[in-house]
């Protein structure tokens, strides 16, 4: 099937199929319904190699993120969608898991494929692969990192700035007993997440305790685990807050407590990262620090394609208090 087959059921040349299919807005209006009526009926699809071959570009943006399931990067995801989407490109998603092997495989296999460009939120610092990616000239953008020293491009939130305001607020709330929970601390986020916490916590002197918990992994059930074991500390051993390095970690370590029998914000009060949509809608609603992560991902894809000439962009995180540290 091809494009002979389309314009001979069409009643038109191959040269007007040719236009519809690229420059459709050059084609008289009931022509373009009879070529799209012939498409439908026989099934076509463009050989999208051969278009490759020829235009030089694949009209398909990669993007490698640690955790595609998370609602943080599915956020993320969808503005770059719908960015790339007004650039008539369409972007490719591959979940690294925060392994670095398989992100340097996700690299290689979207260069290799002629991507038109690369979103990677990376593993770790410094992400192989990507000076060959660079000789092989496809670009790419970090997206919510943004490593000194390097000559990237990258879009990111201030995430020690956000570290520093969810403890402050916790401190503010008379908290003295702060725990970190999150991990692993190999990814800049986390790292960074817990720098701010530390600095605040120095900014209000002595008398203000800061613990770290790690977590193997930024998940509902790596912060049920944390929860769980946080719990079973004598009351007096416990901290009377925590900070979790992301809103999932957090919800987790929600069902540990409550399943317990303690009391948020009583007892511990809590406060997670990113602010996804379900944050609200917790057992009891979660503070969080808000994270702009369609505003990332469009502005990112805005770089890559070359709509937006910065290097490099870093927005501010936003307090949302809820009931959970504010009861």
């Amino acid at each position: 099937m091809g494009v002979r087959d389309v314009a001979r059921a069409a009643g038109v040349s191959v040269g007007t199929v040719s236009h519809v299919l690229n420059h459709r807005e050059k084609v008289a209006a009931d022509t373009v319904a009879r070529v799209d009526a012939a498409i439908a009926e026989l099934g076509f699809v463009r050989n999208g190699a051969a278009r490759q071959l020829r235009s030089g570009r694949s009209l398909t943006v990669g993007a490698v993120v640690l955790d595609a399931a998370n609602p943080f990067f599915a956020d993320v995801i969808r503005g770059a969608e719908e960015q790339a989407d007004a650039s008539e490109h369409a972007v490719l998603v591959g979940t690294s898991g925060a392994d670095e092997a398989r992100e340097r495989r996700y690299l290689d296999l979207f260069s290799e494929q002629g991507a038109d460009g690369i979103l990677l939120s990376p593993a770790a610092w410094p992400p192989q692969r990507l000076a060959q990616i660079a000789k092989r000239g496809t670009p790419v953008v970090l997206v919510d990192a943004q490593p000194e020293g390097s000559a990237l491009p990258s879009v990111a939130v201030d995430d020690v700035a956000g570290g520093a305001l969810a403890v402050s607020h916790l401190i503010g709330a008379g908290r003295r007993r702060i725990g970190f929970v999150g991990g692993p601390h190999r990814i800049r986020q986390v790292a960074d997440r817990w720098t701010g916490a530390q600095q605040a916590a120095e900014l209000a002197g002595g008398n203000v305790e800061l613990e770290r918990f790690d977590t193997p992994a930024t998940t509902v059930l790596a912060g049920r685990a944390a929860g769980e074991q946080l719990i079973m500390r004598p009351a007096p051993r416990r901290p009377d807050a925590l900070f979790c390095a992301n809103d999932l970690v957090a919800v987790g370590v929600m069902q540990a407590l409550v399943l317990a029998g303690a009391a948020i914000p009583d007892d511990i009060a809590l406060i997670g990262y990113d602010d996804i949509d379900f944050a609200a809608a917790t057992m009891v609603a979660l503070s969080s620090v808000r994270q702009p992560a369609r505003e990332l991902g469009a502005t990112a894809v805005r770089m890559l394609l070359g709509e937006d000439d910065r290097t490099s962009v870093t927005f501010a995180p936003e307090l949302v208090v809820r009931e959970s540290t504010d009861g």
